[in-house]
């Protein structure tokens, strides 16, 4: 009896201490630099491009912010509108939090003009203010995917005549990358609002 005890004890020891311990700490995501003994992570560099206002956005933007960035084009026919459903997801979840921003860029800058971005806006029913549509010069826009570690260039062969990846991207306040999500399933993203949980509790 004595020896069951023990084993029960054991048992709820070991689950609570599991469930105390809490969620890991969530990485440093990209490709790091060694300065002496120290390490310098990987940032978004400096951006400037122009929402669905016509207003500028920059890294000053999200100062203080962390936020979940993102690429597509409106007349894409595969991925996207699943990745914008889930970012949708993470919209609802956040739109009262003012400590996080949503950031999505066209990559097809020729197509998606300011006005198009802000009827797209507008249809999503979202707020202008939390969430930036943005585009720019277009060899700025996927030499910039480059730093978020997504996919972003023109393909005639592929569908729509772009290949892209459906990662979505979770930003810490200053700038580091520090989770990511295969925008179109649903079960990832899961993971990911925790991730996203995690970093506004701890920052």
């Amino acid at each position: 009896m004595i020896k069951n005890y023990l084993i029960v004890f054991a048992a709820v020891f070991a689950l609570t201490a599991c469930q105390e311990k809490g969620p890991e700490p969530l990485p440093y995501l990209g490709n790091h630099d060694i300065d002496g003994q120290d390490t310098v992570y990987h940032t978004i560099p400096d951006f400037a491009f122009i929402n669905q206002d016509s207003n500028l956005v920059t890294n000053e933007t999200f100062a203080g912010k962390v936020y979940v960035a993102d690429f597509f084009f409106i007349s894409c026919p595969t991925i996207c509108p699943k990745v914008k459903k889930q970012m949708l997801r993470i919209y609802d979840k956040y739109k009262d939090n003012d400590r996080l921003m949503l950031l999505s860029h066209t990559i097809d800058p020729k197509r998606d003009t300011v006005g198009r971005l802000k009827n797209y806006a507008q249809n999503l029913g979202v707020d202008d203010g939390k969430w930036q549509f943005v585009t720019g010069e277009k060899d700025r826009i996927y030499e910039i995917a480059d730093d978020y570690m997504s996919i972003a260039r023109e393909d005639p062969e592929a569908p729509g005549g772009f290949d892209h990846s459906g990662w979505i991207l979770l930003i810490d306040e200053k700038g580091h990358i520090r989770s990511f999500a295969d925008g179109t399933d649903p079960e990832k993203v899961d993971r990911f609002l925790e991730d996203i949980d995690w970093l506004l509790n701890n920052s």
